[in-house]
């Protein structure tokens, strides 16, 4: 079976913060486990370096877009790669390749009578003598009242047109906008009110989209889908292809969604192999992001692929909540947020991609606590799991000189990994992530119990047989746990794989147990409990 898995792509305009990971993370974990289980994964996604973010930031900083989109782009290469995350392709949106796929696309798009010309009013600001993209428009929502953007409100999930705000004010120079005429392509989304409902009907029926996707997006069609203007006189990006649309852009609601069918043609292209495969019907899609993106998933991006005639459609849309940082609203303008590149200096990555799975705000929103994160490593992935390898391989070491013993497993044992490789494979493909985590964990606490009921430490005097079972069940345990544990925690289960000399890579129960224990060594440290007070005092500075 094939499985495309598309991650959303972070606009390269400043580092990554947790709230990020959190949505994004999950993708990775799917990607991983799919592997295992024998699927031919394509997993991709990239930098947007073509977002009005960018352009704002590069002003305010008196700076070249490209050398923001550049820093930031390799900076995100650098964090994906310290997390592990393990993307076929992660590329960037000012990509020649995403460049030449996109405007194919918008040409598809004209040719097969979805797009059309229109004259429109769009805001205009004579200070700084140009057009302003959505998002160079800020005003108050007039559906909530709310502080928002040009395209969308963040606080109750409103796509806008930017002239529908009120009190508009000029993101640059803070100055009301004039209105202005101007021609541009619009998008014949109404086009596909009834296909998109019929699509939410089947992803009901089947599952696979997340409960806020199917909620919001019913919310959505509901109001009328409505056709979208999809060019903009932007400074940067991908140019419309048409004559006399000279200086505008293909716009974000084609472009920036487009990003996962031109990663995957360049993917293919790079291997040799064709691209087709991965936008059939019956593939297994994930599109896994944050909330404020789900309509772009939802309607708009399956809008675009049935315009192109292209017959995939979304399966599983991975949509979170959010995450709140210390109880509050992570704001990067306030500088309230928990940077990750800077997480990664001092912490393992194992112990984040652990908090933000069983933390993750899959059905509501949650809170990264320092507190809890600390609590969270000590007493989880060093306490139990780290703790059970440390202590049978350690005794494995003292008693036996290393060499794993060969008896009898725990028949009880056996039938309760048999059964995790199966629910937790279930959970998995459902992207019950944060379940199946603890399921994991639930029995990695359970063979801490096994071990200090059975007390080898005292049956290898009394009864060696019945010591020598222990261990031998203990480490068939440890390495079927390092496996089923290798999409959450991969960095444990490497070292696991060294310190046992196998590698473990699938999805089925291990049998055959290691002859001999080498380099043994703990797992994980300890975070000393003084980080929770010295972490909360630099996030308040």
């Amino acid at each position: 079976m094939s499985v495309f898995i598309g991650g959303a792509w972070p606009y390269a305009n400043g580092s990554l913060h947790i709230g990020h990971i959190a949505a994004l993370l999950p993708g990775d974990i799917l990607a991983r486990y799919h592997r295992q289980n024998g699927q031919e994964v394509l997993y991709v996604s990239g930098s947007d370096c073509n977002g009005t973010p960018i352009s704002i930031r590069a002003s305010q900083e008196g700076r070249a877009v490209k050398d923001i989109a550049d820093q930031y782009h390799q900076e995100f290469n650098e964090t994906f790669t310290k997390l592990g995350f393990t993307y076929d392709l992660y590329t960037r949106t000012d990509d020649s390749k995403h460049h030449q796929y996109v405007q194919e696309l918008f040409l598809k798009l004209l040719d097969n009578g979805y797009l059309y010309k229109k004259t429109i009013e769009q805001a205009y600001c004579a200070f700084d003598n140009q057009f302003l993209p959505d998002r160079f428009v800020e005003g108050i929502c007039p559906v909530c009242g709310a502080r928002a953007r040009g395209d969308q409100c963040d606080t109750c999930s409103t796509i806008l047109d930017r002239l529908d705000l009120l009190e508009k004010q000029c993101k640059i120079c803070g100055n009301s906008p004039e209105i202005r005429e101007t021609d541009h392509f619009y998008f014949a989304f109404s086009q596909f009110q009834k296909e998109l409902e019929e699509l939410v009907k089947t992803s009901e029926r089947l599952g696979g989209w997340r409960d806020n996707a199917l909620k919001l997006t019913t919310r959505y069609l509901s109001e009328g889908v409505h056709d979208r203007a999809v060019t903009r006189d932007l400074p940067n990006g991908v140019p419309v292809p048409v004559e006399g649309f000279e200086g505008k852009k293909i716009y974000v609601w084609i472009e920036a969604v487009a990003g996962y069918y031109t990663a995957s043609r360049k993917c293919a292209e790079d291997r040799g192999v064709s691209h087709d495969k991965w936008w059939e019907a019956g593939v297994k899609s994930y599109y896994v992001h944050g909330k404020d993106n789900i309509p772009f998933h939802s309607i708009i991006w399956p809008a675009i692929l049935s315009g192109a005639k292209i017959d995939a459609r979304p399966t599983a849309i991975v949509s979170n909540e959010y995450m709140t940082l210390e109880k509050r609203k992570i704001s990067t303008s306030q500088n309230w947020a928990v940077w990750v590149p800077d997480v990664l200096e001092r912490y393992h990555p194992d112990s984040l991609r652990y908090f933000l799975t069983v933390n993750a705000p899959e059905n509501r929103d949650t809170d990264f606590s320092w507190r809890e994160f600390v609590y969270s490593h000590n007493s989880e992935l060093l306490g139990a799991y780290g703790n059970l390898i440390n202590r049978t391989f350690k005794f494995i070491e003292k008693s036996y000189e290393g060499k794993v013993p060969n008896n009898e497993v725990d028949s009880t044992v056996k039938e309760r990994i048999t059964f995790l490789y199966k629910e937790l494979g279930r959970l998995i493909e459902a992207a019950e992530l944060k379940r199946s985590l603890e399921m994991l964990f639930e029995f990695i606490r359970e063979m801490n119990r096994y071990f200090d009921e059975q007390k080898p430490w005292i049956s290898v005097k009394e009864d060696e047989e019945k010591a020598k079972e222990t261990l031998t069940t203990c480490v068939y345990a440890i390495q079927n746990l390092a496996q089923l544990a290798k999409p959450f925690i991969p960095f444990g289960s490497q070292s696991v794989e060294r310190m046992t000399g196998d590698i473990y890579d699938g999805w089925k129960p291990i049998d055959s147990l290691p002859v001999e224990l080498v380099g043994i060594e703990p797992l994980y440290e300890r975070i000393d409990v003084k980080a929770i007070s010295q972490e909360v005092e630099k996030l308040n500075k």
